[in-house]
């Protein structure tokens, strides 16, 4: 293949016969699903939808796209793509640091993993090629544990994306974590390396093979237009943008204010003690460091130590907006030492801390109702919530039960009502009876409950790209549709999901015609990104998903929130008309004549 941007190197690891093999991208599928997540999509799909996630059949895909590891302004992400164990979909999971600009360098823009191995192992990645060696001596170790191994082992410049007990141990949302505790948080990623024993991805590469637009004269103004909007913007100007200072967690007092945090497992949408874990704080009280990810000058994350209390000592990172409000308010908790300390476990036991969350405070509630046996998880119980972690990821007492994720622990009580989840996966910090967009985008979300498949709190909180009015249900179709088909475009490429708070298709077709050498337009940008969302759509339609399934939890149609909405419930069947319509699909499902005129099938 002679497009640029790409390594045009895909590995094939079968790890029951462990052996590994080697070929180019086909053009064709780059040029129709761009990379990353897209293209891990395609990969995903030629494997088999039907799959059963914990099989050996199943693909796990570490996936780049043209521009990551780049000289484009915020292109460190790289994709986990494959079907989840929690909902039963294809998810794809990005992570950030410096791991996906590390396995571009060495030459690879895809691993494909398929098989299991009958004893643990890691995959070491330099130079072109993968080898698998052996990983029993870490088996059963933490995340942190095992990425300081293998920088010991291999020294630097070295990325480690690694599982720890949770994934070893099937919880089902567990995580894949890099050395920099980036999180290829959501849908099991872990569960599914962990049921292929597969302990870690080590890569050994440094910036001298960094891929550059070979026309410099072309790139230079293309780059300098993208990094200067991302300059310019007050949501992500470095050092004084709100994304930069506070970190996501920025966000906090915000939503706050629109009565869209939930409280107690949803009950509530307003937390009394909202100040105590908003990102001002923190920085004001337990800010060391904000480091960034490969060609990012925003640097969102926040790093934090505790000083005092029971865990003083503990240096982590990301005390982020999601995973705040999830330990936080939605379990009453409103110490952000605790919440520290939960995310830590998260970041190395391996768990995705939005599911962790929910799961727990679904657990809370079920204390509450009674619907327990036993003593429960009572309200704010910090002490209760940190032992519990430990139980989720070594699946040991009543953690067994939680680690099969929200939606079926709930059930297990025999209360599905309670769990806050759609297609099995749990809601992230914006409640959808205060942000009517998110509500239609949780509903229609390929991978279950997400709130980064279209971020439509950046116009109805944010005015991006225009302001519209959270709690009006009319147009979010139309506008959830915009966001789902930019990001999955600019998911493919791998770009940051915070650039669209500044770039657009404009800047995103630019940047891939210089460096990948095809003419693209923003509109042909915009049907890239619709063919991707389609393509998934139709992964799922195959595996007996339909609009049944975009659905809510009973408590967003019929209890009203607090604050601002505090008379507003979610209008869903009226979205969804309005939203289905604007996709051309039938009930959720995409008709022939839709996968024809996308060019998914011929």
């Amino acid at each position: 293949m002679a497009l640029g941007g790409y390594a045009n190197r895909v590995a094939r690891i079968d790890l029951t016969a462990g052996t590994v093999s080697y070929e180019e991208i086909n053009e064709a599928d780059a040029r129709l699903y761009i990379g990353a997540r897209g293209l891990g999509v395609k990969y995903l799909f030629d494997n088999g939808p039907t799959v059963d996630p914990e099989s050996p059949e199943n693909m796990l895909a570490f996936m780049n796209g043209p521009l990551t590891g780049s000289e484009a302004t915020m292109s460190g992400r790289l994709a986990v793509v494959t079907k989840s164990p929690l909902t039963g979909t294809v998810t794809d999971s990005h992570m950030g640091g410096w791991s996906a600009a590390r396995l571009r360098w060495a030459g690879f823009d895809a691993l494909l993993f398929t098989g299991k191995s009958e004893t643990p192992v890691y995959a070491y990645v330099e130079n072109g090629t993968v080898e698998l060696r052996p990983a029993d001596d870490m088996w059963g170790r933490g995340v942190h544990e095992t990425v300081s191994h293998y920088e010991g082992r291999y020294g630097q410049p070295v990325s480690v994306m690694a599982i720890g007990q949770a994934g070893e141990n099937g919880v089902r949302f567990a995580s894949i974590i890099n050395e920099d505790d980036r999180a290829a948080g959501r849908g099991g990623t872990g569960a599914v390396a962990g049921s292929k024993n597969l302990k870690a991805v080590v890569v050994k590469a440094d910036d001298s093979t960094m891929p550059k637009a070979a026309d410099r004269e072309k790139w230079r103004p293309v780059h300098q237009r993208a990094l200067q909007t991302i300059l310019d913007s007050e949501v992500t100007a470095p050092r004084t943008g709100g994304l930069s200072v506070y970190g996501t967690n920025v966000l906090m007092n915000p939503v706050n204010a629109l009565g869209g945090v939930g409280v107690r497992n949803s009950q509530t949408t307003q937390f009394e003690n909202v100040e105590k874990i908003s990102g001002e704080t923190v920085r004001e009280t337990l800010l060391v460091g904000d480091p960034t990810c490969h060609a990012c000058p925003v640097a969102c994350k926040i790093e934090v130590e505790i000083k005092d209390g029971p865990y003083a000592g503990l240096k982590m990172e990301s005390l982020e907006y999601e995973p705040a409000w999830a330990l936080g308010a939605n379990c009453d908790n409103d110490d952000p030492r605790v919440i520290a300390k939960l995310i830590d476990q998260c970041n190395d036991h391996g768990m995705d801390a939005i599911e962790l969350g929910n799961v727990i405070s679904m657990y809370m509630e079920a204390t509450q109702r009674e619907f327990v046996s036993g003593a429960g998880l009572a309200w704010g119980d910090t002490a209760a919530m940190v032992e519990t972690a430990d139980q989720i990821a070594t699946r040991s007492g009543f953690g067994s039960e939680l680690a099969e994720g929200t939606a079926r622990a709930a059930a297990g009580f025999g209360h599905p009502e309670l769990a806050m989840t759609v297609k099995g996966q749990a809601v992230a910090a914006y409640d959808p009876r205060a942000l009517k967009g998110e509500a239609l985008g949780y509903a229609t979300s390929n991978r279950g409950a997400c709130h980064l498949r279209g971020y439509t709190p950046a116009s109805e909180l944010l005015g991006i790209p225009v302001k519209t009015d959270p709690l009006e249900w009319k147009g979010k179709g139309e506008l959830l549709k915009i966001f789902q088909d930019l990001h999955a475009f600019s998911d493919s490429l791998d770009l940051c999901k915070f650039s669209a708070f500044a770039e657009g298709a404009e800047e995103y077709a630019a940047q891939y015609e210089v460096l990948v050498g095809i003419p693209l337009t923003a509109d042909e940008v915009m049907t890239a990104g619709e063919r991707v969302y389609n393509l998934e759509r139709h992964f799922n339609n195959l595996c007996g998903f339909d609009g049944k399934d975009d659905s809510l939890p009973e408590r967003y149609l019929k209890e009203p929130g607090s604050g601002p909405a505090s008379d507003s419930v979610v209008e869903l069947d009226e979205m969804k008309a309005e939203y289905y319509a604007a996709r051309g699909w039938e009930d959720g499902v995409v008709p022939e004549a839709k996968l024809r005129e996308l060019g998914i099938i011929s």
